[in-house]
């Protein structure tokens, strides 16, 4: 083993998997979780016969690499699944993604999309532009964008798109050439579109599993551990209620507004950068229910105003063995932040009344459990200033033997494998 001693900060999926990837490179590692359980966000909770996710994660899979570590780790407890996602809009369910199945649509709103893409797709050349907005009129066209695009990602995002950056598009939003737009004008488009065409889950317990199965396998895991200071001049840690802890190297998977608050000495104008740092949050309310719901469903998104959550999801269509007989589960998600706040006293209730509205909840759809998740650091955003604030923060760590990773820690919109495949690269930084 080596005599360097590397600490984690965080048992999320990254700090889990730099800490797996440490052990099986004979490098010692201690990992230290502020909760009683693993897992950060992706984590899992039964009540009354239902399991829960802490709001709707899958796995998707783009290297080959992940996809054997986790079906090692959950050792056959796992089941792929070819997507069934829905948008509702004009009071209708049309195919995932928008831009591909204009057919869904009433008429004059396909063929209003259809000829502004056409349009725009004429005069795309040279590089794609650098705000969201632009980049969304440029590649889709004042159809999509107004009935769609624009619509949705002001709703998730919560703040006004010219103000973003498209920097993070490219992996996240499917971009399909104008014959396959065509294609989904006149028919529903078979092609599968997105990072998300295919995903994985567990058969049972529900994505818990995934975090529980990477601990089982570690050392020096130590939970309801929670840092409120680091010392980067001393290399130390006070963790509360416990001695202080020394480090040669530390991996952070802490979210960076959370590190800024506890991290010292830290300069004026790196302290100005954390500062700059922008995210939404979002509020996860789960649902079991009577009876049958959605079936076939995987999830739905809603771009309109009318409803307040952005998205629906079905834990039942996932795996009928997380859920009672008879019974399905629903997870809704509502974005907010400092821009776009919501009204705590009532968003439970609106968010039900909207379940109900769309036709997502009948009346034989009895709620017998709430489960709430209100998650502070939702994503990352991705404005004018993020590119300048998040290389100089990172820079400034790694100066100073911190090393970040994992959605938050590196403040990037990360999918689950992403995260796994950030912690190995962490890992990777460090030489026995």
């Amino acid at each position: 083993m080596s005599k360097k001693k590397i600490v984690i900060l965080g048992a999320g999926l990254a700090g889990l998997s730099a800490a797996w990837h440490l052990q099986k490179k004979k490098i010692e590692c201690f990992v230290f979780e502020k909760d009683a359980t693993v897992g950060g966000l992706c984590r899992s909770k039964k009540i009354k016969g239902f399991i829960f996710d802490c709001d709707g994660h899958l796995l998707h899979f783009r290297n080959k690499y992940t996809l054997q570590l986790v079906r090692r780790l959950l050792k056959g407890n796992l089941a792929s699944h070819v997507r069934s996602a829905w948008i509702n809009s004009f009071g209708i369910f049309s195919r995932y993604p928008f831009q591909a199945n204009l057919c869904f649509l009433p008429m004059p709103i396909a063929k209003e999309c259809l000829f502004e893409f056409l349009k725009a797709s004429q005069f795309q050349q040279g590089k794609a532009p650098v705000g969201f907005l632009k980049w969304i009129n440029a590649s889709f066209g004042k159809g999509i964008s107004r009935h769609f695009m624009v619509p949705y990602n002001e709703k998730f995002w919560t703040v006004p798109l010219d103000e973003m950056t498209s920097a993070w598009t490219d992996n996240f939003i499917p971009q399909p050439k104008p014959s396959e737009v065509i294609e989904g004008f006149f028919a529903e488009n078979k092609h599968r579109f997105g990072y998300n065409a295919c995903f994985w889950y567990p058969r049972h317990a529900g994505i818990g599993q995934l975090p529980r199965a990477f601990e089982q396998q570690l050392c020096n895991v130590s939970k309801n551990c929670r840092i409120n200071a680091i010392d980067l001049q001393k290399r130390e840690l006070n963790v509360v209620g416990k001695e202080k802890v020394k480090f040669d190297t530390l991996i952070s998977t802490m979210p960076l507004p959370e590190l800024a608050k506890i991290i010292q000495p830290l300069p004026g104008d790196i302290l100005g950068m954390f500062r700059k740092l922008r995210w939404n949050s979002i509020f996860n309310l789960n649902l079991g229910v009577e009876g049958a719901c959605q079936e076939g469903r995987h999830w739905v998104y809603f771009p309109h105003k009318e409803t307040v959550f952005f998205r629906a999801g079905f834990f039942h269509n996932f795996s009928r063995n997380i859920v009672p007989c008879g019974k399905s589960s629903i997870y809704t998600e509502v974005a907010y932040s400092k821009d776009r706040p919501i009204n705590r006293n009532k968003i439970v209730t609106m968010i039900i009344n909207d379940l109900k509205a769309c036709g997502i909840l009948g009346e034989e759809n009895k709620v017998n459990v709430l489960d709430i998740n209100d998650i502070k650091y939702g994503y990352p955003i991705y404005d004018k200033y993020y590119s300048q604030a998040t290389e100089a923060i990172r820079g400034f760590l790694l100066g100073n033997n911190v090393i970040v990773c994992g959605r938050y820690g590196s403040w990037k919109y990360m999918s689950m494998e992403d995260a796994i495949l950030d912690g190995k690269q962490a890992a990777d930084k460090i030489k026995r």
